[in-house]
């Protein structure tokens, strides 16, 4: 059965940018394979090259690219891509709640943890998160 039809990119722009890295960060992916964000929030993105989506699976290995403001409300789902300034950065892998409700981290799958001087980011960039093929 097919519960997804299509709906709006989420348009965002960064507003801090992180450049650390941690191969023990500890995080826990939520159960939730989607997370509805508001216009307004600020939520972080953190690249990791893990790939299980099991509830509750630790992600350790990550790289830390910023904070970013979202621009327009809607639903980012796992499997999303993520898009900054223009460039592929990877697809949304799922949610960390250890911060909520101030902010949910948003895991973006990569094949290698990258922070954001990696990216070439600053802050005003555009971010987007589009729906999958």
């Amino acid at each position: 059965m097919r519960e997804d039809g299509p709906k709006r990119e989420i348009t965002a722009t960064v507003v801090k940018v992180l450049v650390h890295q941690r191969d023990d960060r500890g995080m826990s992916l939520e159960p939730f394979a989607s997370r509805c964000v508001r216009e307004g929030e600020v939520h972080e993105l953190v690249t990791t090259d893990h790939d299980d989506t099991t509830p509750g699976a630790r992600i350790d290995r990550v790289g830390f690219l910023g904070f970013a403001e979202i621009g327009c409300a809607g639903v980012i789902d796992r499997g999303d891509e993520v898009w900054i300034g223009g460039v592929r950065v990877g697809t949304v892998l799922g949610f960390d709640g250890c911060h909520f409700p101030n902010h949910y981290n948003i895991l973006i799958q990569v094949p290698q943890p990258r922070t954001g001087p990696d990216l070439g980011l600053k802050p005003e960039l555009d971010v987007r998160f589009t729906q999958s093929d």
